[in-house]
């Protein structure tokens, strides 16, 4: 079945046509729930609670543009609903901290699995804004819409994450090279 007739079967509530998108698409959105969710467990919840949604809003699909990426965008807005509700952005008036550059060499040894890791231990914030404008590309107007704050709290935020990451991987590094002494 081709996937244009998958989505018109699923807008008529078809259980077969619903699980077959289920099992087409469940395991990409995983993976964006991962990034936007504190844990597994959560991020579990989220692609449940998104595939409800995008069950519930399938007729608005019209077939323009991907059908991946309104997926995408709707499993996304999906795990970051609880942020909102819960306050976690709170609006910063201080000034912007100067952004930081992250490079990694091929021969720094560092792992996709450690640094995935040390992107989901960043605080919410700080997280959610870097994987929307890094990960996802989203500009920093979009995240505010998105998030609800503002455009200099999402620049601020993502500066703030990338002093992180750069602190760990320079820790980590310098325990590298110790280590191989």
């Amino acid at each position: 079945m081709s996937l244009n007739q998958l989505i018109e079967n699923c807008k008529i509530n078809d259980t077969k046509a619903q699980s077959e998108l289920y099992k087409l698409f469940s395991s990409k959105l995983f993976s964006v729930c991962l990034k936007y969710s504190r844990n597994y467990a959560e991020a579990e919840d989220n692609l449940q609670d998104a595939f409800v949604t995008i069950f519930k809003k399938i007729g608005q699909y019209k077939s323009k543009g991907s059908f991946e990426g309104w997926l995408k965008r709707i499993t996304i807005n999906t795990a970051l609903q609880c942020y909102r509700t819960q306050g976690v952005f709170d609006i910063v008036n201080d000034h912007l901290i100067e952004d930081v550059a992250i490079t990694i060499e091929d021969e720094d040894n560092i792992s996709l699995d450690y640094l995935l890791k040390i992107i989901q231990e960043l605080p919410d914030r700080y997280r959610l804004v870097f994987n929307l404008y890094v990960m996802d590309g989203y500009s920093h107007q979009d995240i505010a819409e998105m998030l609800k704050i503002t455009t200099g709290t999402s620049k601020s935020n993502l500066a703030r994450a990338r002093q992180i990451l750069k602190d760990k991987i320079t820790d980590y590094k310098t325990r590298l090279k110790s280590q191989s002494l």
